[in-house]
């Protein structure tokens, strides 16, 4: 897969219906409250959940005690993961089980 290739809104498209089986594996010590995932950030020390949120609805995703935030699904697993955005699309495509071209 190229860079040029990549069709990011497709990739984040079919993964939205799994966004809460994908945040479950993420982020599992968070919980659903009122169609939000309330997690812990594991990118920083975080004591207890409640500033890092991500829409189940719309996969936007804010860490309120950083202001951190990003749009969409392939953000937020480059976000969590360290890595490009590219290598965030690759990694969530074969995570639902394709290759995008």
């Amino acid at each position: 897969m190229t860079t040029e290739r990549i069709d990011f809104q497709a990739i984040n498209y079919e993964a939205l219906p799994e966004l809460p089986r994908l945040l479950r594996q993420w982020l599992p010590d968070g919980r659903l409250v009122h169609g939000e995932w309330v997690a812990r950030n594991p990118t920083r020390t975080d004591k207890s959940p409640g500033s890092f949120l991500i829409n189940t609805h719309s996969g936007k995703w804010a860490d309120f005690a950083t202001g951190d935030r990003g749009g969409d699904i392939v953000s937020l697993l480059a976000y969590l993961e360290g890595v490009s955005q590219v290598e965030a699309a690759v990694m969530l495509s074969w995570m639902l089980g394709g290759c995008h071209d």
